[in-house]
């Protein structure tokens, strides 16, 4: 079982994990998040997410999750997914756009390998983005 880390602006990684604490019950196993405030140092923030990485790993891979691509969480998480970290920290990817569906989605099938996992919490994300009250063409 793979594990996961929530890395997002503050307040939204504790807000997710939270979400997931309401729906499951209990905190899911080996599921953490990592709030990054605004202005502190890269490095500090880089650390915490390090941590938590550390703290999910059972050697089945570790699934990234983070809110933004290109802001201050992605880029800081980004750096897990680097050669030099693969001998301590195994597979690791790194997916942005994080969304409440595809969140659900990893913690329902954590059982899968990594590759697996993250393709599913990608259609998780898009599937879970829908506009309501107007039907929805199955073709697009």
């Amino acid at each position: 079982m793979a594990g996961i880390v929530i890395v997002a602006h503050t307040p939204v990684a504790t807000a997710m994990l939270g979400f997931a604490e309401h729906a499951f019950g209990v905190v899911p196993e080996r599921v953490r998040a990592v709030d990054i405030p605004p202005y502190e140092d890269i490095k500090v923030s880089y650390d915490r997410v390090l941590e938590a990485a550390r703290g999910v790993n059972r050697g089945n891979g570790i699934l990234i999750l983070t809110d933004v691509m290109g802001a201050t969480p992605a880029n800081v998480a980004s750096k897990l997914d680097m050669p030099d970290l693969s001998t301590e920290l195994g597979n690791v990817v790194v997916l942005a756009g994080l969304n409440l569906p595809m969140l659900m989605r990893c913690i329902t099938h954590r059982g899968d390998s990594l590759e697996e996992l993250a393709h599913k919490a990608l259609q998780g994300g898009h599937h879970g983005i829908l506009r309501l009250g107007v039907k929805i063409n199955e073709e697009d």
